[in-house]
């Protein structure tokens, strides 16, 4: 998809501040720190829309990018960051839950995963999530760039074994940095639609 017109339209909390337009929705799911925001931005062609911070946990809303008047992106809040008050992470929980089991709009969750790194407890635990609310998932595995090509396939299979993925949720490897993988991204949400 060649991306023109995209805006980040809002930040909601609870439901009935969610978009009334019927777009299909992608939320993207991720570790704190593991490059939801680089995924956006390139994926949309934009150096900054999705703020990108050294510091994780910065997104504590559901930030809804609407691109082309044709989807949205969802950013979720990043999962598994210890510096994250307890309260506030409580918070997050039930507002992806419900978020995630009751958007008729929803059509996929796009699970962002460290290619570098087997998942970690809190990855496999959201795919398990995904899984049990029978939620299709497309699965990126982002820093591609760190590692040599010749090495992918076996970082591939380390992802697919320790999530236990489904057959037919694709796993992409990706690299915001070197453009690695975003047709076949593209051509999966577009599939989709």
């Amino acid at each position: 998809m060649k991306v023109h017109n995209v805006e980040m339209i809002m930040s909601a909390v609870k439901t009935e501040q969610y978009p009334k337009e019927g777009y299909p929705e992608f939320a993207l799911a991720g570790r704190s720190n593991v490059g939801k925001s680089s995924f956006i931005n390139k994926m949309i062609g934009r150096k900054s829309l999705a703020r990108t911070s050294s510091k994780p946990g910065k997104t504590q809303t559901l930030n809804f990018y609407k691109i082309e008047e044709q989807l949205f992106f969802v950013d979720v809040p990043g999962y598994g960051y210890a510096k994250i008050s307890k309260s506030t992470s409580a918070k997050f929980g039930p507002m992806i839950d419900e978020y995630l089991v009751s958007r008729n709009e929803l059509r996929a969750v796009i699970q962002i995963v460290d290619l570098r790194h087997p998942p970690s407890a809190e990855d496999c635990n959201m795919y398990d999530f995904l899984v049990n609310y029978e939620i299709p998932a497309i699965v990126i595995a982002t820093k591609a760039d760190k590692i040599p090509r010749g090495k992918y396939e076996k970082h591939k299979k380390i992802v697919r074994d320790r999530l236990q993925m489904r057959v037919d949720d694709p796993l992409i490897v990706f690299s915001a940095e070197k453009g690695i993988g975003m047709d076949e991204a593209w051509k999966e949400i577009e599939g989709r639609m």
